[in-house]
C-alpha cells in the first residue's frame, strides 16, 4: 500500500473569477490608504539612541555594566511550597522598552574585557 493511493482520493478543483477593473482599483486605493499609518514619534528613542551610542573603552566601566546588568531576569522563579511547585513566575524583563538595548549595552562590555582586556569573563555568566 502506497501513501500516494491514500491522498490522491480527494482533489478540489478551482475556477479563477473574473473581477471588473474598476473593482479593482478601487480595492487597491483602499488598500493603500489603510496599510500607510501615520508615523509615531517613540518617545523613548532618544533614550535608547543615548544607550546604543555608549562606547566601552574603561575596563572599570565595563566591569560596572556587567555587575550592574544581571546575565538573567531577577524576577523570574519558581514558587514552591513542600518541595512542590505551585506556579512559575515568567520573566518579566522582556517587557522593560529598554530591555534589547540595555542587554546590548552589558554584551559590549563583556566583548571589551575579553578581547580588549583578555580577561576571563566567565565570573559574570
Amino acid at each position: 500500500m502506497k501513501v500516494f493511493d491514500n491522498t490522491t482520493k480527494k482533489i478540489f478543483l478551482a475556477s479563477w473569477v473574473s473581477i471588473n477593473q474598476a473593482e479593482t482599483t478601487d480595492h487597491k486605493a483602499t488598500q493603500l490608504n489603510h496599510s500607510v499609518s501615520k508615523p509615531y514619534w517613540d518617545i523613548l528613542q532618544p533614550l535608547r539612541q543615548r544607550l546604543e551610542n555608549i562606547q566601552v573603552r574603561d575596563r572599570q566601566l565595563a566591569h560596572r555594566l556587567c555587575k550592574l546588568i544581571p546575565s538573567q531576569c531577577p524576577f523570574e522563579r519558581d514558587v514552591k511550597l513542600f518541595g512542590k511547585t505551585l506556579f512559575h513566575i515568567p520573566p518579566m524583563c522582556k517587557l522593560n522598552p529598554l530591555y534589547e538595548e540595555v542587554v546590548g549595552l552589558r554584551f559590549r562590555a563583556l566583548c571589551y574585557l575579553a578581547d580588549e582586556c583578555g580577561e576571563d569573563v566567565s565570573q559574570y555568566c
